[in-house]
């Protein structure tokens, strides 16, 4: 039986309908915002997921091409894997959802957001991020929301609650906060240099209008929800845990506390084994191997009690550190002979190799998606292969964990990149992760700002990053202690990784994960003061020391660029008949060229002269031909009646007559003109079809430099 619901949000319609569609899925809506059209869909198995320690939830946002009336471009005319854009948003959806799922549940669930049609206005992730709240609030899925997610502008110092089209295209701020009515649960943003009080100000703003949605969706779970399913617990067994815990935890929390990262995991490896090999002892083969996921669960869980407590109560880290120091630093630029730009930082026990690369505009990358992006200058891509972790595992491409730090990396430096005029490059930035202990993400921004300064990008500013963590009073998690750089193992039992990017003016990127049930507007103040104080050590103290503004010149093995700018009416004289005139240029001086629907021209060569000469060729294609003007032609063809003399490169001949060559009368065109004669002369005369009439009459006194080359 339908069911609608109908709320205000950002001065718009958000209607939830129900009971409709999708039937058999646990949970399912039809969202429409404006003339967006969502419909989410949730589902659980029946059965646990066997032999798994977390909880299995898949998310995936789909992209329809038909959802904008677009047939997609690939041969099969089908949608093929998920865009970047599809998995961060999938990404986004999940973040904020897990942790309000039950510890110890593993059923498998998923949830599907399709996208059915797309008003630019009215932004499909956020009608996704809503809805996939209220699938699960309506099902029989255990689940502890409500939650909901709004996007943030910031258009002339104003904030936006989900901007439109045009709003976000002035917009200095991307922003997606998403929130329980008490907390906020995920931020995920790309902002022009915002700082951190602004920042934060749009948080709260989002969450006023979050806090509504979340008592919307309170009101359809009230009405139609369905009552949740019993599961099986997968808990760690108590009297394992005892045993663990009782016996070993002081050795475990001892044999912790070590700097080195594979040391460390070698010390937990080794006390694994012994714990192993005494419960046999003690209880049989049978009962070790009835338990044997149990163990690994309980040495787990008293690792996470022994790190999380020796930093709440002692306020020590397992390294040694203390609560805001951050992890020793290096970094160089120039380590590789021929590549564009490159450079390596390190922090700790984390090192990233970020390489840079300059190509064509033309070589930006092509989007095919359903927003009205349809290409990008700027690429970032991210690598994470095993051996960073010390893991013997085949390389597969890149996955969704990729994709986000990658994009996370993009949007940091895409506010301090200059402008195509400014510097005619696509730009392609590629961090390889070489020794990963936290924190790769921000290492790769701070690689990425030298190896683009280290390739002569004038960017306007260096950019660093920073994360913080965070563990919680069990009893009261409004008592918390803060940490600044946080390596793996912290991550792995702490509650946040608080990843924030930004130059010495403000914020460029953040990005929230977390393992608790949400952060204060405190917190959040408190994660921006702290990264903003680290930002500012990383970029004075270590990164500009090695290079302290970018190159004067891009490497000797980068494409040269000349540029220039012609009539728009001009471009197809410079393509010519079937590519015939850019072709004979490009064929004649080995250049590379890009021409753009505004009439920008970049020719790209290796050779300084050769650039210039295929730009002295598009010059003369498209100078304009003026009655008055005296240019300096070459003969081409000889009539009884006169010559025709090409008045620069292509098509632009003028007719010389007979009677215009010389004062004096001539009787043959032979006796004074040969083809490939160079000669100056003067237009007199453009008739009505455009046929140019020249003179030499006059002008045998004219300097060489009196000519015209426009």
């Amino acid at each position: 039986m339908l069911k609608t619901y109908e709320t205000e949000l950002a001065g718009r319609k958000l209607v939830i309908e129900t009971g409709k569609m999708a039937g058999l899925a646990n949970g399912s809506v039809l969202v429409r915002y404006g003339d967006t059209v969502v419909i989410v869909n949730v589902t659980a198995s029946k059965e646990p997921k066997e032999g798994v320690d977390f909880f299995p939830l898949s998310v995936d946002f789909e992209e329809k091409l038909y959802a904008v009336g677009k047939i997609p471009g690939s041969f099969m005319k089908r949608e093929g894997k998920p865009t970047d854009k599809a998995i961060l948003t999938s990404r986004a959806i999940d973040r904020p959802l897990r942790p309000l799922f039950p510890k110890d549940f593993r059923n498998d669930v998923c949830v599907v957001g399709t996208v059915l049609c797309v008003d630019q206005d009215n932004s499909p992730e956020v009608a996704a991020m809503i809805g996939a709240a209220v699938a699960l609030a309506i099902s029989d899925i255990p689940f502890g929301g409500p939650t909901a997610a709004v996007n943030v502008g910031l258009v002339d110092g104003k904030i936006i609650i989900n901007p439109t089209e045009i709003e976000r295209e002035k917009s200095d701020l991307t922003l997606t906060v998403a929130a329980t009515e008490n907390k906020i649960t995920m931020i995920e943003a790309g902002a022009n240099e915002v700082p951190n009080d602004v920042m934060l100000e749009a948080i709260k703003v989002a969450h006023v209008e979050i806090k509504k949605i979340c008592e919307f969706i309170t009101k359809i779970q009230k009405e139609i929800g369905k009552p949740k399913f019993e599961y099986k617990s997968f808990e760690v067994d108590h009297d394992v845990f005892d045993f663990v815990n009782n016996n070993y935890r002081a050795e475990i929390n001892e044999r912790l506390q070590e700097e080195d990262k594979t040391i460390r995991d070698n010390n937990i490896a080794e006390i694994s084994e012994k714990i192993s090999n005494d419960y046999t002892e003690k209880y049989g083969e049978e009962e070790f191997e009835k338990h044997k996921s149990d163990l690994a669960e309980a040495i787990y869980k008293v690792q996470k009690l022994c790190v999380r407590a020796m930093i709440y109560n002692e306020h020590k880290r397992v390294d040694g550190r203390a609560l805001d120091e951050i992890r020793p630093l290096s970094c160089e630029v120039g380590l590789l002979p021929r590549t564009h730009g490159s450079a390596l930082f390190t922090r700790g026990q984390t090192q990233v190799l970020s390489v840079a690369t300059l190509g064509m505009v033309s070589e930006e990358q092509k989007l095919d998606g359903i927003d009205m992006e349809e290409s990008k200058r700027y690429i970032h891509h991210y690598n994470f292969p095993s051996y960073s972790v010390g893991e013997a595992r085949p390389s597969r491409g890149p996955g969704r964990r990729e994709v986000g730090h990658g994009a996370l990396a993009e949007k940091a430096l895409v506010p301090v990149l200059p402008s195509k005029e400014e510097f005619p490059y696509a730009i392609r930035v590629v961090s390889e992760v070489l020794s990963s202990n936290g924190s790769t993400s921000q290492a790769s921004i701070c690689g990425s700002t030298l190896s683009l300064m280290d390739a002569g990008v004038p960017i306007k500013r260096p950019v660093a990053g920073i994360s913080t963590g965070l563990v919680t009073n069990p009893e009261n998690d409004d008592e918390y202690i803060m940490l600044v750089d946080i390596q793996g193992i912290e991550d792995f039992f702490g509650d946040m990784d608080f990843k924030v990017g930004g130059t010495e003016k403000g914020i460029t990127a953040i990005q929230v994960d977390i393992k608790c049930d949400g952060l204060t507007y405190e917190i959040i103040e408190e994660a921006f003061e702290k990264t903003q104080k680290a930002r500012m050590h990383i970029l004075n103290d270590v990164m500009l020391p090695v290079i302290s503004k970018p190159r004067e010149e891009i490497s000797k093995y980068a494409p040269k660029i000349v540029n220039t700018t012609i009539k728009v009416d001009k471009i197809k004289d410079v393509i010519g008949p079937g590519g015939k005139m850019i072709n004979k240029i490009i064929d004649e001086t080995g250049v590379k060229i890009d021409i753009e629907e505004d009439g920008q021209v970049f020719i790209y060569s290796q050779d300084n002269e050769k650039a210039k000469q295929a730009l002295e060729m598009i010059e003369d294609i498209v100078r304009e031909v003026e009655v008055g003007g005296i240019y300096y032609g070459t003969v081409t063809r000889i009539m009884n009646f006169g010559a025709f003399v090409d008045l620069g490169f292509g098509d632009k001949e003028g007719l010389l007559h007979i009677s215009k060559i010389s004062k004096e009368r001539i009787k043959n065109v032979e006796d004074v003109l040969h083809v490939g004669d160079k000669v100056t002369v003067k237009v007199y005369e453009i008739d009505d079809q455009g046929r140019i009439n020249l003179t030499m009459k006059d002008l045998k006194n004219d300097s060489e430099e009196e000519k015209v080359e426009e």
